[in-house]
């Protein structure tokens, strides 16, 4: 049954039909050589985890009308049989199902259609035709390249058979140590010794050894292949070392011959020559010797005359001699016994030459620095100090600045000492026997004499500071000559660089030719000939059969020797002041050093002025110790602040840089300064509104000035004019810009207090931010501090005043509205001087103005507030009865025109006029209120009439004060609505 049961889709006949011979014929004769099948077939093992097996297996339940696998009850244990086994009971389902299984019959499936030789027999008669054809011409045509043919088809049929080979056999990383490796080549799952299967696991084990040695032979068939394709190659490399040795002996022989015939040349043609060559070598080798014993000479005469150089301060020269003298040892008279401590010694007195340099360039700073300052601010002996930096620069000592800047230090100490001693021998009152310190001295003397202490200080600085300037411009210079020859000196070497490159070519061109047999004559005409090679060739030409080495040629090592051992050549430049130095090349500096060295002399320069302004700083502090700075008066301190910046300004146009230490002491003095004159502005101040009565005072005609000052746009203290032959007598309202201001005696000092503020910052432009911040202060204290005095009531237990009437309340609000009206003139003046940044801080004026006015509306609320009282005391006891008009509204009239008495010439009328219609408002609110209460109505009754009388009265009396006649009451507001 395993054996009628196949696999195979095709229905397999018994018959001996030609078709299927020849199909299997076909098959056999083309297809390739295919691999063994695996060890064992494919078991079921219950792999259920696996998703893709799940998802490809057909469902009953999805495929219920159709036909699947599960529908081959019988073809399913047909397809897992395996014929290879030997026995049928070890058969699975033979084995669990019994015999009888096998023996069923088997029903036809009435899925499966009827195969039958008819269903091929259209295939069979297209492809019979064109089968004939391809076996006639594969007949007729001869291959072309047999050989070529065949190797395609041995290599096609060597790929195919490898293809068989496994990868994992191939891989390079190939190890059985491997278990995974070991696993995939022996697969040990197949072989299990468990239940029935022995028989059928020792067929697997037998199956895949057949496969291995299966595999072993296709690989040594492909090599033994490999190797009969190159035996032909192996064969002929032997051949041609026979041939190869041949040609060995044959080139032994050529040359052994050609030696013999170069041997009988040399005894014949070249001894004599020869001869006469290491003669002129001889000669030329004693000229040498003679030459160096010169030079010894020389060089022995080196250190007497050193000590002559530096006798003269000839310290460049020195070091010069020295330099050349180490180059022509250590080059030209190297390993020289006579000569073997002479560098030593040399190195030793160059050393000393830098200690007397350095001694040298610092007794030159403390002469030049200390010299007097009434001198001009040229400098001392240009052509010394340009000699030393060369000096010291060739040494390298590049710190030599630094003793400069010492000096400078210890100098401006001395400057200010003896301006101090100067000025202090001239004032007779200082005793110097009594007062020893020279600071306490100095702290004796007054402001004018301090000032001009302070001023000849500052000049003398200024001197000071041109004379360092200029010294140090000098040095720079010859650093800058310095770095511009090392640039000349580069781009000299660059230009030599490209030339002998030039020449190098023109010199391999001449060698050519004349290798080839071929005059340079020949190669080049007479304008083609580069100046290099026409030189050689007219020397060759001159003289081509004497000596190397003429009379003249004694000269020629000197020469060598001299620019040898002198490379430092030397070019000259002139400096900022005239002097003409030789500078030489032997400056062993880099450009970045003498970059940096000159930012370091540039800022030597800086230094020099903060030292100065450190001087004086400290010279500051040592007088402001008792307080004396900041006792100055405002005068006083505006002319010492700008002396102080003349001289900052003066130093910065110098050295180029803005020193912030005397910038600092100043503003901290000034800050000082702000703080003293803020608290003496608001002690004032608080001391005139603590007197302060709060009565209309009059103006002198000087405030009138100032104000009037101001109202031209500028904001400045008028200077006193002299006393008229008549004074001019004081008004009793300050006019500002056309309209009358009553004031207080307080408001007047304000004013000006207020104009000093922005004169102050006029004068001192460092202090703005302070003086905006102590002006708001002040400001908001005499508005803080006025309510009190007023609105608080306060001026009566401070000044005694009985009581605060409405003529003080409308004097203070007047006030209020005159600093009111110049907050945003001094706002524009702040902001002037101000920077951008700075702008931020106007707000302050911003808050005082509405604190202002806030103020002002709360006396115009309290004005109103005693009416509104006065009426509801008045009102509440009204009746409506005869006489008219009636003794309550006989009183609000004679009140109303004591009020309008006390502020009307006060205020302006436009005020007047609103603080009335106000204060109207509230007498019709409580009149309304005392109407509704009595129950009279607007129904031209009797009591109707009353009323009527009585208001009409009220009208008449309000409209008759003066500015109020037109003032609009609308009495008839005092009448409740009819609904």
């Amino acid at each position: 049954m395993a054996s009628s049961h196949s696999s195979s889709p095709v229905p397999q006949s018994n018959s001996s039909d030609a078709f299927f011979k020849k199909e299997m014929d076909a098959t056999k004769h083309f297809h390739p050589v295919q691999s063994l099948p695996d060890v064992c077939p494919k078991e079921p093992t219950g792999n259920a985890g696996n998703p893709s097996n799940l998802c490809d297996s057909p469902s009953l339940v999805v495929d219920q009308q159709r036909w699947t696998i599960y529908h081959s009850k019988v073809n399913l244990p047909a397809a897992l049989n395996d014929p290879r086994l030997a026995k049928r009971e070890s058969d699975f389902f033979t084995k669990t199902w019994g015999v009888d299984f096998v023996d069923t019959e088997v029903t036809p499936s009435f899925y499966l259609p009827q195969i039958t030789k008819e269903h091929f027999a259209l295939y069979q008669q297209e492809i019979t035709p064109r089968e004939k054809v391809h076996e006639r011409c594969k007949n007729a045509c001869t291959p072309k390249d047999t050989l070529d043919r065949t190797l395609l088809h041995t290599h096609d049929k060597s790929r195919t058979d490898l293809e068989q080979v496994p990868k994992i056999f191939m891989k390079p990383d190939f190890a059985l140590e491997d278990s995974l490796t070991f696993n995939t080549v022996l697969p040990w799952s197949h072989f299990s010794t468990a239940g029935g299967k022995g028989n059928r696991d020792a067929a697997s084990s037998r199956l895949l050894q057949e496969k291995l040695s299966h595999y072993l032979d296709i690989v040594e068939v492909n090599i033994a292949h490999q190797i009969s394709l190159r035996s032909e190659a192996f064969f002929h490399a032997m051949t041609s070392q026979h041939e190869l040795q041949d040609y060995l002996r044959k080139t032994s022989q050529a040359v052994k011959l050609l030696r013999e015939k170069i041997s009988k040349i040399d005894k014949v043609v070249c001894e004599g020559s020869l001869r006469v060559l290491r003669l002129s070598l001889t000669r030329n080798n004693c000229i040498k010797a003679y030459n160096k014993l010169k030079l010894m000479a020389t060089v022995h005469q080196t250190q007497p005359t050193v000590q002559l150089l530096l006798s003269t301060s000839e310290f460049v020269g020195a070091l010069d001699l020295i330099a050349t003298t180490q180059e022509v040892l250590q080059q030209e008279l190297q390993g020289i016994h006579s000569f073997r401590h002479l560098g030593s010694q040399l190195c030793e007195l160059e050393k000393l030459i830098d200690k007397m340099m350095i001694a040298e360039f610092s007794t030159y700073a403390r002469n030049d620095l200390n010299r007097p300052l009434e001198d001009d601010c040229q400098i001392l002996e240009e052509e010394r100090l340009v000699s030393l930096v060369f000096g010291l620069l060739k040494q390298r000592k590049l710190n030599f600045y630094e003793i400069y800047g010492d000096e400078m230090i210890n100098t401006a100490k001395n400057i200010i000492k003896q301006c101090v001693v100067n000025t202090v021998s001239q004032i007779e009152e200082i005793d110097t026997e009594v007062v020893v310190k020279l600071a306490d001295q100095m702290r004796m003397m007054n402001f004018p004499q301090w000032f001009d202490l302070l001023k000849n200080i500052f000049s003398k600085f200024t001197i000071f500071l041109k004379r360092i300037k200029a010294t140090l411009n000098t040095i720079r210079s010859v650093v800058f000559l310095v770095l511009d020859k090392n640039q000349k000196t580069r781009d000299l070497e660059d230009t030599l660089q490209k030339n002998s490159g030039k020449d190098s070519t023109v010199d391999t061109e001449v060698a050519y030719l004349t290798h080839e047999g071929m005059f340079i004559s020949d190669a080049f005409g007479e304008g083609e000939l580069p100046p290099g090679a026409a030189d050689t060739t007219s020397q060759r030409n001159t003289s081509p059969n004497s000596e190397p080495c003429s009379s003249d040629s004694v000269s020629e090592p000197e020469c060598t020797t001299d620019s040898s051992s002198s490379k430092e050549q030397t070019s000259s430049s002139v400096t900022p002041g005239g002097v003409e130095m030789m500078i030489s090349d032997d400056m062993k500096l880099t450009d970045l050093e003498l970059v940096r060295l000159a930012n370091n002399i540039q800022e030597l320069l800086y230094n020099a002025s903060d030292i100065c302004h450190d001087r004086s700083v400290k010279f500051l502090m040592a007088r402001a110790k008792d307080g004396f700075l900041e006792k100055l008066n405002s005068n006083e301190f505006v002319t010492l602040s700008r002396l102080m910046e003349g001289f900052i300004l003066d130093t910065e146009q110098i050295c180029g840089r803005k020193s912030m230490s005397l910038r600092g002491a100043l503003q901290s003095q000034a800050n000082r300064f702000v703080n003293r004159f803020h608290e003496e502005r608001k002690t004032k101040l608080s001391l005139l509104l603590d007197n302060e009565r709060w009565k209309q005072a009059e103006v002198p005609a000087e405030f009138q000035d100032l104000v009037d000052s101001v109202s031209d746009g500028r904001i400045s203290l008028p200077e006193k004019k002299p006393a008229a032959t008549e004074e001019r007598k004081p008004a009793e309202f300050l006019i500002v810009e056309g309209q009358k201001y009553a004031t207080v005696g307080t408001v007047l000092l304000l004013i000006r207090i207020i104009l000093e503020y922005c004169q102050c910052v006029d004068n001192i432009p460092s202090i703005t931010t302070d003086m905006l911040t102590r002006l708001s202060d002040l400001l908001k204290y005499f508005n803080s501090r006025s309510c009190q005095l007023v609105l608080g009531a306060g001026a009566l237990q401070v000044v005694g005043l009985k009581t605060i009437t409405t003529k003080n309340l409308a004097l203070s609000s007047r006030c209020l509205q005159l600093i009111v009206h110049y907050i945003p003139i001094i706002r524009a003046h702040f902001e002037a001087r101000l920077q951008p940044k700075q702008f931020s801080m106007l707000r302050h004026f911003d808050h005082i103005t509405k604190d202002y006015h806030d103020h002002i509306a709360e006396i115009s609320a309290k004005l109103v507030a005693i009416m509104d009282s006065l009426f509801d005391k008045l009102l509440s006891k009204y009746e409506v009865k005869a006489p008219v008009p009636s003794a309550c509204f006989r009183n609000i009239c004679k009140q109303m025109a004591k009020m309008h008495e006390a502020i009307y010439d006060l205020l302006p009328e436009e005020q007047t006029q609103m603080l009335f219609l106000r204060i109207n408002a509230s007498y019709k609110l409580h009149l309304k209120r005392q109407l509704a209460h009595l129950n009279v109505v607007n129904d031209g009754g009797p009591l109707n009439g009353l009323v009527t009388s009585d208001v009409a009265f009220y009208t008449g009396n309000l409209q008759a004060l003066k500015g109020l006649n037109n003032l609009d009451l609308n009495m008839a507001e005092i009448w409740e609505q009819k609904r």
